[in-house]
């Protein structure tokens, strides 16, 4: 044991002034604070608003999903692959022109066809406020194009504020607007501040220390550019739109599918589960992609990935099994009694959690080895497997709609660990050694769980 404690000291100190624990510190910690509001504002918010007015919620944010990560055309992705800083501002301008285009568009859309488009989703409540969904999209696609370059410059503080800047507005906004009940436009419009008041944060830093890099951009620039990373519109673009159909169209099927209010219970448990990922997987995963495209080239990719994935097991697989266990026996507590389907639906998402909590981070080494095509056909069968499960439920197992599209979540992001590990050349046994070291961090977690269960 002494000597087991003597090298876990020993690497601390090496790693301790180590670029990217740096990087990986500082989003952590805006992050951590985001997600710790969002998190502590959900007990007030249950007793605010209904759980049909967070079904409307799961409808807006699932739509917005599926159209705001095409929205930049997937060219937001590649800012930080150039080695050229004027070429890789030509591509955060590209993605940008492509999102206004793209939200300009559907906001006509909306004026002129709104019943319509309530109609097909089979939401008729949601037609006063459908005009914020191209907002929406607007300001979520443009922060990320915008934090795409951040990350290039490794400038992880401005982001961490940006985050913090977004949870506190947005959540303060659905909390004041439930104060004087005005309905479930208050938990959308809020929505629409948590995806993308960041946005003119980032771009004014943007303008004030990188406006070289734009004043010398040329129309030949912005066609060359396109032209030479044509494989993100091609193959990425498809890639990235059959996997948020993936997660968020199933939400709007079972809206629009099962009675009262089970795409809110859904959505509850997924906004909680999904705040440990957030925390910290959305962290390693932009600075996994502004380290990994040196690695990559350097011939050390297959080592950088297997340190990411040891770090994310070690960290992550813990506090997702604790939510899990408890969840069933706290969540009508802490939410109310008419949450405690949320709760059980918790308890079923751990293995799809877990899984996609190490994939997802990873997933960018498909694009770094060129390997778009195989990231479409990989997604597109993501797509096939939900809808399919999620088909069989509502004709035979309609209470069991939900169940069944988490089972699909876990057995699609299985197969997507298995495929980014081999994308990154990270070995098997070194894999398998960091599932058995994770595996003692994740009992200290567990054993607690099943103690405050019992007490309960």
């Amino acid at each position: 044991m002494r000597n087991l404690l003597y090298k876990i000291k020993k690497r601390f100190y090496s790693v301790k002034y180590n670029d990217l624990l740096k990087s990986v510190s500082v989003l952590v910690g805006g992050t951590a604070f985001s997600q710790l509001i969002a998190v502590a504002s959900l007990p007030v918010l249950t007793r605010l608003y209904q759980p049909h007015d967070f079904s409307l919620l799961a409808v807006y944010t699932a739509a917005l999903g599926i159209i705001s990560v095409v929205s930049c055309l997937r060219l937001d992705v590649a800012i930080p692959l150039p080695e050229d800083d004027k070429d890789a501002a030509s591509l955060l301008l590209l993605a940008l022109l492509c999102s206004a285009f793209i939200g300009a568009t559907l906001l006509i859309a909306t004026i002129f066809w709104s019943s319509e488009l309530s109609y097909v989703l089979r939401q008729p409540s949601f037609e006063p406020y459908i005009w914020l969904l191209p907002l929406g999209i607007w300001f979520a696609s443009s922060y990320s194009a915008v934090q795409f370059w951040t990350a290039r410059k490794k400038r992880f503080s401005q982001v961490a504020r940006t985050r913090i800047v977004q949870a506190s507005s947005g959540t303060g906004t659905q909390i004041g607007a439930g104060i004087i009940n005005v309905g479930p436009g208050g938990l959308l419009f809020g929505q629409l501040i948590l995806n993308g008041a960041g946005v003119f944060a980032l771009a004014r830093e943007i303008v004030r220390k990188d406006f070289r890099f734009f004043s010398r951009i040329r129309l030949a620039d912005l066609r060359r550019l396109f032209v030479e990373y044509d494989k993100f519109p091609k193959y990425s673009m498809p890639e990235a739109l059959a996997n948020a159909a993936a997660i968020h169209l199933p939400m709007i099927i079972i809206a629009a599918l099962t009675l009262g209010a089970e795409a809110g219970y859904l959505f509850l448990a997924m906004r909680l589960m999904s705040a440990p990922m957030t925390l910290i997987g959305g962290a390693v995963a932009q600075v996994y992609l502004s380290h990994a495209p040196d690695k990559y080239r350097d011939g050390e990719l297959g080592d950088f990935t297997a340190d990411i994935v040891g770090g994310l097991l070690n960290v992550g697989l813990g506090p997702i099994a604790f939510i899990g266990i408890c969840a069933p026996a706290i969540f009508p507590i802490v939410f109310g009694e008419e949450w405690q389907r949320a709760g059980e639906l918790v308890m079923w998402m751990v293995p799809w959690m877990a899984l996609q909590f190490v994939a997802s981070p990873i997933s960018m080494s498909m694009h770094i080895r060129g390997w778009q095509r195989g990231m479409l056909a990989l997604t597109v069968l993501g797509l096939a497997l939900r809808l399919i499960f999620i088909l069989i439920a509502s004709q035979f197992y309609e209470p069991y709609m939900s169940e069944f599209y988490i089972a699909s979540g876990a057995i699609f992001y299985g197969l997507c660990c298995a495929v980014f590990l081999k994308s990154s050349n990270v070995k098997s046994e070194v894999f398998l050694k960091k599932i058995y070291v994770s595996s003692l961090y994740t009992s200290l977690w567990v054993f607690p769980a099943i103690v405050l269960v019992v007490i309960l």
